[in-house]
């Protein structure tokens, strides 16, 4: 009997188990200046009709930095990328109803909106002589980052996908994610629930694992710019104005 509760008790287990995401196909381009690599990464669920597609700016934080734009004159991603000389970038954090931007934010190492609490706000994507995830409670703006953002929810930690996280809307999303060493990205998927997105990003991306990442705003807000190598731009236009961007930029 013992050995027969354990059995079932196994195929309940994987039963339970979620299915995985699989990379179906990927193909990259170097930016103009070879800072950054754009990787689209088609992935699809096996055991279920879930298809995903992942657009990554993939950078060494030795070759690159981030920055902070606010955008309080509502320019789309692309203008604001070309004005300020950006490899990459994608939106950035929340904003209440009267544009203001939530969280904190520090833009060329001034703090433009102060540290908050919330449910949804539990991390912090900071950028100094290397780029950064922080919880909230491990951030001190005695750190003196060039440029931070507060978001979330956490999506990766350990390089395991968080548990708890919303499982039944699928929308647009942005993250910002560091690997091993000293590799980092800034991404866009495809519509994906936040669960989903967790999970994908807990799967190597090519040769990037990702040992951290952050949600940022999504939805309408979500949208991805980069500067391919021959000045042209891949983009994925954001459906309303944003408060701020995050770009990234050459050391």
């Amino acid at each position: 009997m013992p050995r027969l509760r354990a059995a079932f008790l196994f195929l309940a287990l994987a039963t339970a188990a979620p299915a995985q995401w699989i990379e179906k196909d990927s193909r990259e381009e170097n930016s103009f200046d070879g800072h950054v690599v754009h990787r689209h990464i088609d992935l699809a669920e096996s055991e279920t009709d879930k298809r995903a597609v992942i657009d990554l700016a993939l950078f060494s934080t030795k070759s690159c930095k981030l920055r902070v734009t606010d955008n309080a004159d509502g320019v789309n991603l692309a203008d604001a990328m070309r004005r300020e000389n950006c490899i990459a970038g994608i939106n950035g954090g929340y904003f209440d109803p009267n544009f203001a931007p939530l969280g904190l934010r520090i833009i060329d190492g001034k703090v433009t909106s102060r540290l908050t609490r919330g449910r949804l706000m539990s991390g912090v994507l900071a950028s100094d002589n290397a780029i950064h995830i922080f919880r909230v409670a491990e951030f001190s703006v005695r750190r003196k980052p060039t440029a931070a953002i507060e978001c979330g929810p956490f999506l990766v930690g350990l390089a395991k996908p968080l548990r708890g996280l919303e499982a039944m809307r699928a929308a647009r999303r942005t993250f910002a994610a560091t690997g091993s060493g000293d590799r980092a990205a800034l991404g866009f998927c495809s519509d994906a629930t936040l669960a989903d997105l967790a999970r994908i990003l807990a799967v190597p991306l090519g040769d990037f694992k990702i040992q951290r990442a952050l949600n940022l705003d999504g939805g309408s807000s979500s949208a991805f710019w980069f500067r391919r190598h021959d000045g042209t731009a891949f983009s994925i236009p954001e459906e309303k104005a944003v408060r701020d961007f995050v770009g990234i930029v050459a050391r």
